[in-house]
């Protein structure tokens, strides 16, 4: 029902904006349009009441009567679309004046047209709303009353989904399959053949839960490893890449071969990979035998006692895998420790877990199963226990043979059900994805904008009210947060679980919300519904010209995933389309975008990761175009007709697109992304029209700054941008026939003198592009409060300029290059740093030396200067304190050979002050060090790390390999 209400949300303003006078309606045609404005609202305070029952409580015809506004209010919506379309907005520039003279006449000749066309559609309108409010009456619908099902989530809940299903119910389970992986088994020719654990249970269960913390527990034993899901109807290509991937970063996501190689190629890659290694590789959620037999086939079995474990549902997977490890629900103490934890967060630690009548019974019904808990869970938050028993009773768990499935989608039903209205409506466009993906969540709100899922409110942009809808959907555990890799606490996107993903998929269906065309499905299935949304997934797409009739032209999005297009279906069938997201797919060779002009609805246009090249002068015409994402396709040129696109919100543009001389014009832009200059002429401009962009939230731009006069425009504008919450600047990105210096540039201007200053909203600052000959006054912690990521180069630094830095309240992640030698005396105060999470410094090393007195300096050293390091003293006694308490991430470099000579301890680095470290990178300076020496010091690094208390992931990487000397040499 809550599909109905977002639909009149949005249909009501439209309305209200028809009656201004600048359209100019006649008389009749006005009071045709109150009415409908007028019916529409009474409507839509019933179906908010009926939104709030669940639908096994609803009469049929109440159903039917929902369904009918429903599409009345699509159509009612279209053609306002269809008016605005043709009334709103300027033509393209003509060349003379002739030209703009007939473009002028022509536009007056479809507004009297569009004027005519409106009245007549009003008029028909009105005569199928005022027989759909007669059946209200007749149903007596506004007799129906519905219960308040209002729940408040507690935000300490956001971070307890991970922490707590790995801390309650995991340790035993956990012991158990490491013993089964570890165990050695036959002896002989035998002992080191690979060995195969699958992990069996139904969805919700915590499968995957269990084998990430033991592959995390067991992974450094192995000389590689990796962790990939599959899905129902996996494609195979994407899971060999990602299996690569995975087991060696550094070298497959560079690799440009990998998009070319077919299925027997990636096999045969990995079998070359994985033959002389020990490998522990992790295959999650396989659904039919035939998906582990194509796997199968890449995982060589080589005698080095590798270890492979998969998760599966079905039994028959599992035994055909061997090795079979039954899931168990949670014990009742366990149940009732997580449940009562995810209700009152830490508070839950001073409880008793006492059995109780209420609580056992929500329990028995959960049937230990995490996934029905953690729901449950959420919905008795903030509620008094007094309310407890009326939850559980009006929830009607059944009875049916698959207790655990049955009772848990049952759960998850109560849970969307007690949801928001918008909420629901946008937890149910998920549906459209791929099983097991990871959902971009900067483009999943910008679709949920362009259909008109997020409503205008004032003071408040509307991504940011997306923003929030997502964030509240990930507090409610309705999706699982991804955070991006390299950029600890930035959440990229998310993952739908299973049996959420279930349910909305079947409430879509019922709802003829959207339909999916999945696998081998046919095109025949899309003439049985009326569904405004069409998903193709992981298929080939052979336009059928006959299914023309099956419901195209009324489609409001159409998403295709993971697919390779022969022959789509023409564009200008898509008469209403809002959302074209046509992502991770690959067309026929030579594929154009033909009558894109025609969508003149459309607000998002996704062609992310596919290999259109090139984009038709007519996207001019798409004048409500709001998003367009073309990262991944190698699009060179924006056409300039893109200029004209006034409401564009959103552009992410390909590393190869070169930047305009007209991006001044769309001054409605949050977010732009762009990264390759074209030539000085047109750089210089851009730097110059980024003044105009005063709505900008995100820019992230390649800028190669040439000379002073530049440098002061490109400050000129940065001021401009009040709204700037993620600034990046980074060197330009080149071409492959290129030869721009991409060095940054040492600045010659005083930023403080220009005035300038940034808002202290900005979360995000990361200035590659710029050295600065000392640390900005700007930066610091009373100007900056927000900031939690911050990159910037500084030529001269003192123990000031670092004490200032450390005191950001909110930094998280820090890139510090510098050429001074610096320290902070005592950072044990716990003054700095106390939120930092990732620190990198590309260039200098660093030190947290114990003092006498018991306090920790903070040393960075350049490899020039004396080394501040002195001997390792005595600890013997003194307990180190802790620093940087959430650090887990550092980078630094290590210069081998400038530090022996400096009669340096390789021991004396200070890891143990940093408590919360997993991961340590250190950046190898090889130049004038001997084979020997550099083995040496990574032996001692690596002995550093092993000896910390809690195990430390070591990274280390070479650098000026071919500057090493023999030892010869060295005597």
């Amino acid at each position: 029902m809550d599909l109905v209400t977002g639909t009149i949300s949005n249909l009501i303003p439209k309305l209200g904006e028809l009656l201004k006078e600048e359209y100019n309606l006649q008389k009749g045609v006005r009071k045709r349009v109150e009415y409908l404005q007028i019916e529409l609202e009474s409507m839509s305070t019933v179906l908010r009441k009926v939104a709030q029952l669940m639908p096994d409580q609803l009469d049929e015809q109440v159903r039917a009567w929902a369904h009918e506004v429903r599409m009345v209010s699509y159509d009612m919506e279209d053609i306002l679309d269809t008016f605005l379309v043709h009334v709103e907005g300027q033509e393209p520039a003509a060349s003379d004046r002739f030209k703009r003279l007939l473009k002028k006449m022509a536009k007056l000749f479809n507004k009297t047209k569009a004027h005519h066309k409106i009245a007549g559609a009003i008029k028909d309108i009105k005569k199928q709303l005022q027989e759909v409010a007669n059946r209200r009456g007749r149903y007596m619908l506004g007799d129906i009353m519905a219960k308040s099902t209002v729940t408040i989530v507690d935000p300490r809940l956001s971070a307890l989904y991970n922490d707590v299903t790995k801390l309650v119910g995991i340790d035993e389970a956990s012991d158990e399959l490491i013993s089964m992986l570890l165990c050695q088994g036959d002896e002989g020719l035998y002992r080191d053949k690979v060995k195969k654990v699958s992990i069996l249970g139904p969805g919700g269960l915590g499968k995957t839960t269990l084998v990430k913390t033991v592959y995390e527990k067991l992974k450094m034993g192995f000389c590689c490893g990796a962790f990939v899901p599959v899905s129902r109807n996996p494609d195979f290509k994407k899971v060999f890449k990602d299996i690569l991937i995975d087991l060696d970063k550094q070298h497959y996501t560079t690799c440009f071969n990998m998009m070319i190689l077919d299925e027997r190629q990636l096999i045969d890659e990995l079998r070359g990979f994985l033959k002389n290694k020990r490998y522990f590789i992790v295959i999650d959620d396989i659904w039919e035998i035939q998906s582990w037999e194509t796997i199968k086939l890449a995982l060589i079995d080589n005698n080095r006692g590798s270890r492979i474990v998969t998760t599966t549902r079905k039994f028959k997977v599992a035994a055909e895998v061997g090795g079979v490890y039954n899931m168990k629900p949670l014990s009742d103490d366990e149940s009732r420790k997580l449940l009562y934890t995810r209700i009152f967060g830490v508070e839950a630690d001073h409880l008793d877990y006492l059995p109780d009548k209420v609580s056992d019974k929500i329990l028995k019904r959960c049937g230990g199963v995490p996934l029905a808990i953690i729901t449950m869970a959420n919905l008795l938050v903030g509620k008094p226990m007094e309310e407890w028993p009326e939850v559980h009773n009006s929830i009607g768990f059944s009875h049916k043979d698959n207790y655990h499935f049955e009772s848990t989608m049952r759960i998850l039903s109560f849970s969307y059900y007690d949801l928001p209205s918008h909420l629901k409506t946008c937890l149910l466009y998920l549906s459209m994805f791929p099983d097991d993906s990871v959902i971009g969540k900067d483009p999943l709100i910008w679709k949920w904008i362009a259909e008109g899922f997020v409503h205008k409110e004032k003071g408040i942009g509307l991504f940011e009210l997306g923003e929030g809808h997502f964030n509240e959907l990930v507090h409610r555990s309705m999706i699982q947060a991804v955070e991006l890799e390299g950029e600890e606490g930035i959440v990229q996107g998310c993952r739908v679980h299973d049996m959420v993903l279930d349910l909305i998929r079947s409430l879509s269906h019922e709802e003829n919300f959207l339909s999916i065309l999945d696998g081998l499905d046919s095109e025949e299935t899309l003439s049985k519904n009326s569904a405004r949304r069409l998903a193709h997934q992981n298929r080939t797409v052979n336009h059928n010209p006959q299914a023309r009739n099956m419901g195209i032209a009324q489609l409001r999005s159409f998403v295709t995933c993971y697919c390779a297009i022969d022959k789509m279906v023409p564009l200008f069938n898509f008469r209403v389309l809002r959302v074209l997201a046509i992502e991770y797919c690959e067309f026929m060779e030579g594929y154009q975008l033909e009558h894109l002009g025609n969508l003149l609805h459309l607000r998002y246009l996704g062609l992310i990761e596919t290999n259109i090249r090139v984009l038709p002068k007519e996207i001019g015409h798409l004048r409500f175009l709001q998003t367009l994402l073309l990262n991944g396709t190698g699009i060179e040129v924006l056409p300039s007709s893109v200029r004209l696109l006034t409401q564009l919100m959103c552009i992410r543009a390909d590393w190869k697109t070169r930047t305009p001389n007209w991006i001044g014009m769309l001054t409605s832009l949050e977010e732009l992304r762009i990264y390759r200059g074209a030539d000085d002429r047109s750089s210089r401009w851009f730097v110059k029209e980024l003044g105009n962009l005063t709505e900008l939230r995100v820019l992230r731009a390649g800028i190669a700054v040439l000379d002073e006069s530049m440098e002061r425009d490109l400050v000129k504008s940065l001021c401009n941008l009040r709204k700037i919450q993620y600034l990046q600047l980074e060197i330009v990105l080149p071409g492959i026939d290129d030869t721009v210096d991409v060095s940054p540039w040492m600045s010659k201007v005083s930023w403080e003198a220009e005035g300038f200053v940034l808002p202290r909203h900005l979360r995000r600052l990361l200035l590659g592009c710029v050295i600065f000959s000392r640390m900005p006054s700007w930066i610091n912690y009373s100007c900056l409060p927000n900031i939690s990521h911050l990159c910037v180069h500084v030529v001269s630094m003192n123990e000031h300029d670092l004490k200032v830095i450390g005191k950001m309240p909110e930094l998280r992640d820090l890139l510090l290059s510098t050429s001074s030698t610096v320290a902070i005396s005592n950072i044990a105060d716990g003054s700095y740093f106390h939120k930092l999470r990732s620190f990198s410094m590309l260039s200098s090393m660093v030190q947290f030396l114990l003092n006498e007195d018991s306090s920790i300096s903070f040393h960075i050293w350049n490899g020039e200067d004396a080394m501040p390091f002195g001997p390792k003293r005595n600890s013997e006694g003194r307990v180190a304190p802790t620093i940087m308490p959430g650090l887990e991430f550092l980078e630094f470099f290590f210069f081998v050979q400038t530090f022996k000579d400096c009669n340096g301890n390789f021991r004396n680095i200070g890891l143990e002050c940093l408590t919360a470290l997993q991961k340590v990178t250190v950046r190898i300076g090889c130049q004038g060090a001997s084979i020997l020496e550099v083995e040496e010091a990574e032996a001692v690094l690596r002995h550093v790390a092993e000896a910390r208390p809690n195990h430390v992931t070591l990274e280390l990487i070479r650098h000026f390999e071919d500057q090493m000397i023999l030892a010869s040499d060295r005597s």
